[in-house]
């Protein structure tokens, strides 16, 4: 399935029903009382975050979503039927921003959460409202009030624990193959990877923490440059960034220090937030080195980059050292996540067997 990431709708609530104008005919009575009902209210719009879900892109192609008007008021005191009300699902991680003045009105980050984006109006009255003791035959109705109109702008950013980033080949991809059930592509060229992987990474029995993969960036990706800058959205709702290093390039001219030092200024340019995070060294493909020359380059390595953070010597090829690179994020997770963080349960009405 396509990856998309933003999207553009316009919904519209329905209408309210029209009140109603009606007097009963009773035999041998020639002007009976009023019994105009009121309308139906008109449908709302509901979003709904579904965990089973991690694209926009349905409402790439379709952008109108319209609830139903409330049926009109009618004699012999019936009121009109409310308008069915319509459930937009979107990923856990959505964004729903006014697209004309960028104001964010919603973000979905609960599995099971339900919004209201629109509003439907309420139904106009009919003349049976307005009897009083001196105005015993009222001719008054009102309209239906109009439903809710809106331009939104969806923007997903992906809920994960953990990000993995790096320069193009640096093996993310061949790293959350190896700790999780994803299957991303992997090839022996750069840019393998066009969109973010989720995968989930299973520590134990329910012990287990979501895992991200993004593009490879580049120097100047804050500016645009490459594919990386497109996704480094997702990487802003992580709790730890790994960032993974290529220890043994293919060219030798390829300074593995430069290159971190790179992606640390692109992240620093793009967001200041994001460049605070936690951020993890873990230097790959440490089986391409020789055994005995190992120790010294990763110790020459840190020692250049300055870096006092924990480093972890990994394989994702061969998965040497991943296990303990696992658990050390397992740990470090658990003891960030707090109880608000818990899922709720989902309304039993937007479930999928309903049919709103």
């Amino acid at each position: 399935m396509k990856f998309v990431d933003e999207a553009t709708i316009d919904v519209a609530s329905g209408d309210g029903g029209n009140g109603c104008v009606s007097f009963r005919h009773e035999k041998y009575k020639e002007f009976g009382g009023p019994n105009g009902g009121d309308g139906g209210r008109g449908g709302h719009v509901y979003a709904v975050a579904d965990p089973n879900l991690n694209t926009l892109v349905d409402y790439r192609y379709t952008r109108r979503h319209e609830a139903k008007r409330g049926e009109h008021g009618m004699g012999s005191d019936m009121f009109g039927a409310a308008g069915a009300d319509i459930t937009l699902r979107m990923p856990v991680g959505t964004i729903i921003s006014d697209a004309e003045t960028g104001e964010q009105l919603f973000e979905l980050l609960v599995p099971g959460e339900v919004i209201t984006i629109a509003k439907g109006g309420d139904g106009g009255f009919g003349n049976m409202r307005f009897k009083s003791a001196i105005n015993r035959a009222p001719r008054q109705k009102t309209p239906g009030w109009p439903g809710e109109k809106k331009a939104l702008k969806l923007e997903l950013k992906v809920l994960a624990d953990v990000g993995l980033l790096g320069m193009p080949n640096a093996g993310k991809s061949t790293l959350i193959t190896a700790v999780s059930n994803a299957r991303p592509r992997i090839a022996d060229y750069p840019f393998t990877t066009l969109h973010p992987n989720l995968g989930v990474v299973r520590v134990g029995p329910e012990q287990s923490f979501v895992v991200a993969d993004l593009p490879g960036l580049i120097e100047g990706a804050s500016d645009g440059a490459g594919l990386g800058h497109l996704f480094l959205r997702h990487l802003q709702r992580t709790r730890l960034l790994l960032h993974v290093i290529d220890m043994a390039p293919f060219d030798e001219s390829i300074d593995p220090v430069v290159q971190a030092r790179a992606i640390v200024n692109e992240l620093k340019k793009y967001d200041a937030t994001l460049h605070s995070k936690p951020r993890w060294l873990v230097l790959n493909k440490l089986d391409m080195v020789p055994a005995e020359e190992r120790a010294a380059k990763v110790k020459d390595f840190v020692r250049r980059l300055r870096f006092k953070g924990p480093v972890f010597e990994i394989s994702a090829l061969t998965r040497e050292g991943c296990e303990t690179l696992v658990k050390s994020v397992f740990q470090h997770i658990h003891a960030e996540k707090s109880a608000e963080n818990q899922p709720v349960e989902i309304d039993p009405r937007f479930s999928e067997s309903s049919d709103a």
